[in-house]
């Protein structure tokens, strides 16, 4: 039998993973799957981490991942794009902190851990939704006392977790947190290995697809973030751009028609099967509603929307630090200017150049 940490063992390894000393051996051992794509920070390519199980996040890798203008526009610069699939957020962390990654799709809870340590530019939106709790019969979240509850630590789901206990004056040493992979909460659930789980889409609307007993008892507002290291933009602003083009390229392709994002859905799904090593579990009618309705349908998307009276991911921020998640030396300065990044509004302005409405996706 597999032994899981206890809440205690998982609250430390949250701090750890902020700490520079601690992060690489931490990771390693956490999740050596990504030790085998041989990433430095010497490398040639443009390394992008992508998320092939969230969505939408994995569909917009994925049109990215088949953009003929970018691979050939990067490939001038001699500067290939290679993406990297992972299976949280939190592990591109130490990736992007020493440059091995140039850039990545991550959830907020990763972008703000990112940000604060003043290691990344916040280019634009990748998705504006929620995050579920989903559970098993007619149970409300202070039902979820002494449970099981599956969730992925250090992501945006664990943040939704952390807000719905308190809701219901709980914390994490009420329940019973299982650290398990995204894809297998499903199924956990369905077997009776857990009784809840916390998760981004699209494992919500598989479990609540597979048994009208699964049910959502608390959601959390939540986002993703297409982000790129401020080293790399530094050392090679003309490729960020390019890159940043490809990004944008991929959200108004998909826009542009039902069979555009039809195609994008399959690609995606098929992403996801190559690195789960399994079937997905989801249709692409599924994987299309789940993209217009946290981007696509987002009218100011992917521009991210600054209100001075409540900044984005001021909130995650905050909490996290209540929670003990981010260090002192974490800092809001910091993801207060990588929210500032115009890097994006400088390739819009200039779409001519960046070809943004030119569109050549291979098959």
């Amino acid at each position: 039998m597999t032994h899981h940490p206890g809440p205690r063992t998982i609250f430390r390894l949250g701090l750890a993973i902020l700490l520079p000393a601690l992060l690489l051996p931490m990771l390693a051992r956490a999740a050596d799957y990504f030790d085998q794509y041989g990433l430095s920070a010497a490398s040639p390519a443009l390394d992008l981490g992508v998320q092939p199980l969230g969505y939408p996040s994995g569909v917009i890798s994925t049109v990215m991942r088949h953009d003929r203008v970018m691979a050939e526009a990067l490939l001038k610069l001699d500067a290939p794009l290679k993406t990297h699939p992972f299976q949280r957020g939190a592990d591109m962390l130490a990736l992007l902190a020493d440059q091995r990654l140039e850039a990545g799709l991550l959830g907020d809870v990763p972008t703000v851990l990112a940000a604060a340590h003043g290691d990344i530019w916040i280019v634009g939106l990748v998705k504006q939704t929620s995050t579920a709790i989903i559970a098993k019969g007619d149970t409300q979240v202070r039902d979820l006392a002494g449970k099981r509850i599956a969730y992925v630590e250090l992501s945006s789901a664990h943040h939704t977790l952390l807000q719905g206990l308190r809701s219901a004056g709980l914390t994490e040493a009420d329940v019973k947190l299982i650290p398990m992979r995204i894809e297998d909460m499903p199924d956990a659930l369905e077997s009776g290995q857990i009784d809840a789980f916390a998760a981004w889409e699209p494992a919500p609307t598989v479990a609540l697809a597979r048994s009208n007993k699964n049910r959502t008892v608390f959601r959390g507002l939540s986002s993703d973030y297409f982000v790129i290291g401020r080293a790399f933009e530094k050392r090679s602003p003309e490729a960020a751009s390019i890159l940043i083009a490809g990004f944008l390229r991929a959200i108004e392709w998909m826009r542009r028609s039902p069979k555009n994002l039809e195609r994008a859905a399959r690609w995606a799904i098929a992403d996801g099967r190559a690195f789960s090593g399994k079937e997905q579990d989801i249709t692409v009618g599924q994987v299309i509603a789940i993209t217009r309705r946290e981007i696509l349908n987002v009218p100011s998307a992917p521009v991210v929307l600054i209100s001075p009276d409540k900044p984005p991911l001021q909130s995650e921020f905050n909490f996290m630090k209540e929670k003990g998640k981010i260090p002192d030396d974490g800092s809001w300065e910091n993801i207060h200017a990588a929210l500032a990044y115009d890097g994006l509004t400088k390739v819009m302005d200039d779409s001519r150049r960046y070809r943004i409405n030119s569109f050549d996706y291979q098959p």
